[in-house]
């Protein structure tokens, strides 16, 4: 679904007649509320002509001694006007029509701490990039290729991740028709894909010790124009990696009085990779507790009671560390993205997960 900073690059849109979709926005960028059918390696690349774009990555790794870590390494890319490319021969190299944030973020579960960094790169002088052909994506010195593996590139102040991630399941397209809706609205939409199951092996740098690892990851890649409407305040988000081979993906989109908007979905993955989709009324999350950041005042949800009946799906999840909050970026916004155990009702680890939680140390306004 992601992610946070994207509320920033989102731009209002005016109201369209009835009838069908438009295909742009008001402002002139490609509607995500229409039919996509994708298509791989293909659409793993940047899409230009939608406003704003991420790829996203989380998961939890082990190196030989037993230490086990979370990782979430987001690549954005947001366009500030639509049908302008790169330079042409001849024109200034400070022209740029994209820009291209990122951020990095390590939990440290045995030495209970978490960390994070960002880049901030503009496609002026080349600093940063993504391609419309294939995967490469970079923000300065952090760089993202693949697929085949993926390969993940990016480090600050001693903490560094040199990953390569091969999927064991195809991609997962959530929503019908290549369209994941947000809100009712004409152009409330994205087009969002998964890669549930990445098995992960490389080199996590912490504190300047180089320690091989491996693991488990999650990819999301999401592209749209305009995924939110004004009254919403955020949202919960949850990846699930089950032992049993299955995945689950929810989102809960909650509006400023308190209500959660009707669109809120999910899908669940079987071990064969088919996925089905999951409305709002198939699944209930509930929390079990919560969590005051002593740095931004937000009060998040700790802990949660998730349930999908019709898949005898009960599940408990905890935070491996209760601090997880990416405070004060470079955009403003603070949110908690954080890795979780995940267990059955009778306290047996059944799979890990991963936890977005946006909108609680101030309301996100688009």
């Amino acid at each position: 679904m992601r992610r946070c900073i994207a509320l920033l690059a989102l731009l209002a849109v005016a109201a369209w007649p009835a009838g069908a979709a438009p295909l742009r926005t008001a402002n002139g960028f490609l509607n995500a509320n229409q039919p996509w059918h994708f298509a791989f390696p293909r659409d793993h690349a940047a899409h230009d002509g939608f406003a704003s774009e991420w790829w996203y990555y989380t998961g939890h790794v082990r190196a030989r001694d037993g230490r086990r870590f979370g990782y979430e390494l987001t690549f954005f890319r947001f366009g500030l006007r639509p049908g302008a490319g790169a330079p042409r021969p001849g024109q200034s190299a400070w022209r740029g029509n994209q820009f291209y944030p990122a951020h990095l973020a390590l939990t440290d579960e045995r030495g209970r701490r978490f960390v994070h960094f960002e880049r901030f790169a503009r496609a002026a002088l080349g600093a940063g990039s993504a391609s419309n052909t294939h995967l490469e994506v970079h923000a300065d010195d952090w760089s993202l290729t693949g697929p085949a593996p993926f390969h993940l590139i990016a480090g600050a102040d001693g903490i560094a991740i040199d990953f390569r991630e091969t999927s064991e399941k195809p991609p997962a397209v959530h929503g019908h028709n290549g369209i994941s809706t947000k809100a009712a609205c004409d152009t409330c939409a994205s087009h969002y894909y998964s890669m549930t199951r990445l098995r992960t092996t490389g080199t996590l740098t912490v504190d300047g010790e180089r320690l091989p690892v491996e693991g488990i990851s999650w990819m999301d890649h999401e592209f749209g124009s305009a995924e939110l409407q004004a009254n919403q305040a955020g949202w919960d988000w949850f990846s699930i990696q089950l032992d049993d081979r299955r995945e689950l993906m929810l989102y809960l989109l909650r509006q400023k009085d308190g209500s959660v908007t009707p669109a809120s979905s999910g899908s669940l993955i079987a071990p064969d990779g088919a996925v089905t989709y999951l409305p709002r009324s198939a699944f209930h999350v509930e929390a079990t507790g919560s969590w005051k950041s002593p740095h931004t005042g937000g009060v998040y949800p700790s802990g949660w009671h998730v349930t999908v009946p019709s898949a005898n799906v009960d599940l408990t999840l905890a935070p491996t560390v209760l601090d997880q909050e990416l405070d004060n970026t470079s955009s403003g916004v603070s949110y908690w993205e954080g890795a979780v155990d995940v267990r059955g009702p009778d306290a047996k680890p059944l799979g890990v997960g991963y936890v977005e939680l946006t909108g609680y140390a101030g309301a996100v306004s688009l």
